[in-house]
């Protein structure tokens, strides 16, 4: 049996010198280890916080954008086309003989300076429809509305209604009587893209009998 040699105390001092160094060396990459590892950690709040600093931002980024938004549809609903029409039918349908009616209530709560229409002889009766046809903006504020009014025997009329409104567009008010005008003119409609008459054969009796009746 082979005899096994011990080592000498001189022979061990380096070996535990060398053991202490690479305990210490293993202890260091531990605390370092740590240390990136709270570094990670700590990235979330940080990353939290630049996020939350920066969300305000677009907040008000988005806020503007939606004001502007709102604007723009504020800008559009300002014509006042219905509120005529609406205004035009109670008038119509009031007399100045009799101011309590629910009509004429109505009418001079839409128009508070415009006096109800005087009784004639020879008036129109109650209109079967009212139509506003058209809006003109002539200033600021400023709306000329054209409406259609018929009448049960067939004929029609045509007023136009001055209307201003409020610099934000949710408010207005009839400033004037309303003013028999000429209606609009007939557009003459446009020519057929077609240009080769189809006489009379299968094809144009195949597309007669597969049109809709009207």
């Amino acid at each position: 049996m082979p005899h096994r040699r011990h080592a000498s105390p001189k022979e061990e001092g380096p070996a535990v010198i060398a053991a202490g160094a690479r305990l210490e060396a293993m202890r260091r990459r531990v605390r370092l280890s740590r240390v990136a590892v709270w570094t990670v950690i700590a990235a979330g709040p940080v990353a939290l916080a630049v996020a939350v600093t920066s969300t305000p931002t677009t907040t008000v980024a988005t806020a503007q954008d939606r004001s502007t938004d709102a604007r723009s549809v504020t800008a559009v609903a300002a014509d006042p086309a219905g509120y005529a029409q609406v205004f035009m039918t109670a008038w119509l349908r009031s007399s100045a003989d009799d101011t309590a009616t629910a009509q004429a209530r109505l009418a001079q709560s839409m128009a508070p300076d415009v006096e109800l229409p005087a009784p004639a002889s020879d008036a129109q009766p109650a209109p079967a429809s009212v139509t506003a046809v058209r809006s003109a903006h002539t200033g600021a504020g400023s709306w000329s509305v054209t409406v259609a009014v018929q009448y049960p025997d067939g004929l029609l009329r045509y007023f136009a209604v001055p209307v201003t409104t409020d610099t934000a567009g949710t408010s207005f008010a009839v400033t004037g009587t309303p003013a028999v005008v000429a209606g609009p003119r007939r557009a003459e409609p446009p020519e057929s893209p077609y240009t080769v008459q189809v006489g009379d054969g299968e094809l144009t009796r195949a597309w007669a009998s597969s049109s809709p009746r009207i």
